[in-house]
Formats: C-alpha cells, structure tokens, sequence
C-alpha cells in the first residue's frame, strides 16, 4: 500500500500539517516544528539578500 502524505487529524498545533509530515517520515513531530522554526527566519533572510544582490530584469 502507498503512503499518502496527509495532515494529522491527532497530532497538531495548528493544521496539523508537521503531525502529517513527522507521521510520513515517521520521526517526531517535534523535530518537524522545530526545522520549521528554523528555516522561516533563514528563508527571510533568503530572501531579502536574494532581493539587494540581484540585478533587476529591466524589460520594456
């Protein structure tokens, strides 16, 4: 039988949408938060260097 990923109707905060991953992978959940914690400020930043440091496509 596939695996299907899903969100967790059990194990959630929120939307259950980390509970659907930890269960998929089967690890903790908490480990799944937690990465998810970390890469939203790291992604910002990302984002915003990405942001300074690329040249602007200047079509007519």
């Amino acid at each position: 039988m596939k695996r299907q990923l899903k969100r967790s109707s059990t194990d959630k905060s929120i939307l259950g949408v980390c509970g659907g991953i930890a269960e998929f992978f089967g690890i903790s959940s908490f480990i799944v938060r937690l990465i998810f914690i970390v890469l939203i400020p790291v992604l910002g930043i990302v984002y915003i260097v990405l942001g300074n440091v690329l040249e602007e496509d200047r079509r007519l």
